[in-house]
């Protein structure tokens, strides 16, 4: 997805920026509490609380305690193996953009030497099997609506290949907590076998509890290892399993995605929010498939034909 321009300069976006860097500043936990607080009661007067999302099930019942109190919770294999394939096969002949240097787009068969991290094109996540019916299921939304305090809005959706690459590590391979609403989560899915040497997501955890500091920053891995231990060993939980299996994390808290050493990985990212993520710019896609999706969750991604 395309980043907004947040600060002067050609296609700055003010109004966006006033959005994004508002509520970058408010970093006291009760204030920020109280403003989700409002927000959540404003929404849920307007477009309804979400609950007809919810599953009523023990397992959304877990997951949902988990991620408050850890900002982690694994929600299992929610994509089957045939699944998996079917995605990886429709990606086969799909354009990636390298995400940390200007480069001619490429397929995965043909990705040039030293490309770290590559996503593909919206379009293409959008027209891929199973992405859509995941994002839009039952599990995912209910324990999305439940954590929000309202009907959620998917605010980014993406499919990435991180690579094993020698060298400095890219920028999303270090430390650092995200800042994309007041209030919002992401889901992981793995599209491959991810073990230590594939570049499994690691997760500070109750970090999400702790007040972010208003500049963000990149943490190195002691200086993780010292805030663990300042915080009572607060232990780093790493993401691991096989292809298909899922997690949500609250990553306003500190986290990254390890750095592949063999394997490459094939991760899709659901992120669903309050309102929408001010730091990117929305270029919704045509979707003509069968699936009935809600409007207003999908509507910062897709649009359907009448």
């Amino acid at each position: 997805m395309e980043y907004a321009q947040l600060k002067p300069g050609r296609r700055f976006a003010p109004v966006r920026s006033l959005l994004y860097f508002s509520q970058r500043l408010v970093t006291q936990p009760a204030l920020r509490r109280l403003v989700v607080h409002t927000l959540t009661g404003a929404l849920r007067l307007r477009h309804g609380s979400g609950t007809e999302l919810h599953g009523g099930h023990a397992e959304e019942a877990a997951a949902l305690g988990a991620l408050r109190r850890n900002g982690y919770a694994p929600l299992g294999k929610l994509l089957s193996s045939e699944q998996c394939a079917a995605i990886r096969t429709y990606l086969q002949d799909k354009l990636l953009t390298d995400r940390d240097r200007e480069r001619t787009p490429f397929v995965l068969a043909h990705a040039p030497h030293g490309v770290r991290v590559a996503d593909y094109h919206l379009r293409d996540v959008v027209a891929c099997p199973h992405i859509l019916a995941l994002a839009n299921g039952t599990p995912l939304l209910g324990l999305a609506a439940r954590y929000l305090g309202c009907k959620p809005t998917i605010s980014a959706l993406g499919l990435r290949w991180s690579f094993p690459v020698a060298g400095r590590d890219s920028d999303l391979q270090a430390f650092h907590r995200d800042a994309e609403d007041w209030r919002y989560l992401k889901v992981l899915a793995y599209l491959t076998d991810v073990d230590l040497d594939a570049g499994p997501h690691v997760f500070l955890s109750g970090s999400h509890l702790a007040p972010a500091p208003a500049r963000l920053r990149y943490y190195s891995d002691a200086a993780v290892a010292d805030i663990a231990a300042h915080h009572g060993a607060a232990p780093l939980l790493t993401a691991t399993g096989p292809h298909g299996f899922c997690f949500a994390v609250d990553t306003a808290g500190i986290h990254k995605g390890t750095a592949p050493r063999v394997l490459p990985r094939l991760m899709l990212q659901i992120q669903y929010s309050l309102l929408p993520a001010y730091a990117y710019c929305y270029a919704p896609e045509t979707y003509d498939g069968a699936l009935p999706l809600d409007p207003y969750v999908n509507r910062l991604i897709v649009r359907q034909r009448r």
